[in-house]
């Protein structure tokens, strides 16, 4: 009964400075980046009043998801802070309960929170971020001519199979054409039909393509072989009817796809052979930044210990250093992973698997 009211205690004192941390971190990042691109949408676009309410309103999920791991940690560090300062800690030991026993509530609540920072970052956060390209598009920038942009991909879908496939290596924004053209036709997941062209040029009504190939497949099913039939063209009607800036806009970013839409984007891309480092990497920290709050709890509670009351602005400044180092060692690890020298899983674990060593030494000093 007893270790039950310390643990409802202790969980209290982090949950309650964790909501508090959220608070201030998203504050800061706010007002040192959404702020200023909202200012910016209002003076070159002349953005409206419910417009700038709806991009603000946007923007804080995938801003609140990057404060998870510092606010666990902020809250660590804080709440067994002020626990030790108040020789609360002290009079825990005393009556036989042991810090290890005490950082439970702690790692619970990391734990759940890693959880949740997963399934925010799939469910809400991609939500978020292609609402705030929409309002971005339609909303703000109006009728802007669109951007030059690599790696178009229009997919057509029914019954959660790809019927066809469009794949372009570029949208030049200056002549309106698409460009390194590929176009596949599926029949249960198999390719029967493949068309390559060099470029495709918007007629105002359609898409039509130039200085193309035409595969056909055929395949018997009792060799299990397929047989290709090829034909040259000089022009061919893309059957795509979005317009070049819908094309454009339709394109999400990879922060608002899903897991399941980078795997697709990431086995669509590779079959062009481009490099899809950059979109692996987003994959993996959907697991690796969440998972940092569990690691970051560890770290915090043993380092929020105090032999005096020094206050909380020790534990603000020995959490921006740990967040810093954190930081600093996953962008190097990353860079490192990308450029093949080690698996890029394993290059974007390692911070957290760092970390989590590291917290496991303090707590085990602590527990001395």
């Amino acid at each position: 009964m007893r270790i039950r009211i310390l643990d409802r205690y202790i969980f209290q004192e982090v949950a309650m400075t964790f909501l508090f941390s959220i608070c201030a971190f998203t504050a800061v990042f706010v007002g040192s980046g959404t702020l200023f691109r909202i200012a910016e949408y209002i003076t070159d676009y002349g953005a409206s009043l419910a417009s700038v309410a709806k991009i603000f309103i946007l923007s804080l999920p995938g801003v609140i998801v990057w404060t998870f791991p510092m606010s666990m940690l902020l809250a660590t560090l804080l709440a067994f802070g002020r626990l030790s300062g108040g020789s609360e800690i002290t009079a825990m030991q005393s009556c036989g309960i042991s810090f290890r026993r005490l950082c439970v509530p702690g790692l619970i609540l990391g734990f759940v929170m890693s959880l949740f920072s997963v399934w925010f970052n799939e469910y809400i956060v991609p939500w978020s971020n292609a609402a705030y390209e929409r309002v971005l598009n339609y909303e703000i920038k109006g009728n802007t001519a669109p951007k030059t942009q690599d790696h178009i991909i229009i997919k057509d879908i029914k019954s959660g199979l790809i019927e066809r496939l469009i794949y372009a290596r570029r949208f030049n924004g200056t002549t309106q054409q698409m460009e390194g053209i590929t176009m596949q036709l599926f029949e249960k997941g198999k390719v029967t039909h493949v068309e390559n062209a060099a470029y495709a040029e918007w007629k105002g009504d359609r898409w039509v393509m130039h200085q193309g190939i035409i595969y056909d497949i055929t395949r018997d099913e009792s060799i299990e072989q397929a047989k290709r039939h090829t034909m040259h063209f000089d022009t061919q009607t893309l059957p795509v009817e979005q317009s070049p800036r819908e094309i454009v806009n339709s394109q999400k970013k990879p922060e608002a796809m899903t897991i399941r839409e980078l795997k697709e984007q990431i086995q669509i891309l590779s079959s062009q052979y481009v490099n899809t480092s950059k979109l692996e990497t987003e994959m993996y920290q959907r697991f690796t930044i969440p998972f940092a709050s569990f690691v970051f709890a560890i770290i915090g509670m043993p380092l929020g210990l105090q032999p005096n009351r020094s206050g909380s602005s020790r534990g603000f400044a020995v959490s921006l250093i740990i967040i810093f180092i954190y930081y600093v060692l996953m962008v190097l690890t990353g860079a490192i992973g990308q450029n093949g020298a080690i698996p890029l899983w394993l290059a974007l674990w390692l911070p957290n698997v760092v970390c989590f060593l590291a917290g496991l030494f303090f707590i085990r000093q602590a527990s001395r």
